[in-house]
């Protein structure tokens, strides 16, 4: 290779010797970018969604191929985010695509040194008995001067920021109906 073509195949050079002189389009481009093409034009189809996250609710665009996610952008049609997603949300894919998601039940018992695979009415089950037990358990129904609780000191709620509102609504709703008073949301923390 000649010094002449090798100087050739700098970006500078060729932003100073073509017509992109701001560098933004062909000569910032090298000779595999040039062959790439985004993931979204391989997509079947567009699904708009809402980041689970946050309470912001910014829409996305979740791009599938295959009835797989392929990539998941920010919607430019909304004007909560304008097409722009925080550092998590970008990173939104790995929620359903992630190889490090587990896809069964797992428990560990008390005192147990390893994780036990369980069947999932089993898990779930064995989640409503706790949850009855520790509601019973510090049920209040009045206090020291007999006015009415009517409230369970046995339960909180935390919820996660990888919820939707949706999600969180109905979490509400469930730990107010049995009684708890302390509910709380990550989002807003």
């Amino acid at each position: 290779m000649g010094v002449r073509r090798w100087i050739g195949t700098w970006p500078v050079y060729r932003q100073i010797a073509g017509a992109d002189r701001l560098g933004r389009g062909k000569a910032a481009e090298s000779r595999r970018s040039a062959g790439l093409a985004p993931r979204t034009d391989s997509a079947d189809r567009v699904v708009t969604s809402v980041c689970p996250y946050c309470a912001v609710g910014c829409s996305q665009r979740v791009y599938v191929k295959d009835e797989r996610v392929v990539q998941i952008e920010g919607n430019p049609d909304s004007p909560i985010s304008r097409g722009r997603l925080c550092p998590k949300g970008s990173a939104s894919k790995q929620l359903v695509t992630g190889p490090q998601r587990e896809q069964k039940v797992l428990y560990r018992p008390p005192y147990g040194t390893a994780w036990q695979e369980l069947d999932l009415a089993t898990a779930m089950d064995m989640v409503a008995d706790r949850v009855l037990d520790a509601r019973r358990r510090g049920w209040q129904d009045t206090d020291s001067a007999g006015r009415t609780l009517r409230r369970t000191m046995g339960l909180a709620s935390l919820g996660g920021a990888t919820l939707d509102n949706e999600e969180n609504y109905l979490i509400k709703k469930l730990f107010t109906a049995l009684g708890a008073i302390q509910i709380e949301n990550q989002a807003r923390i």
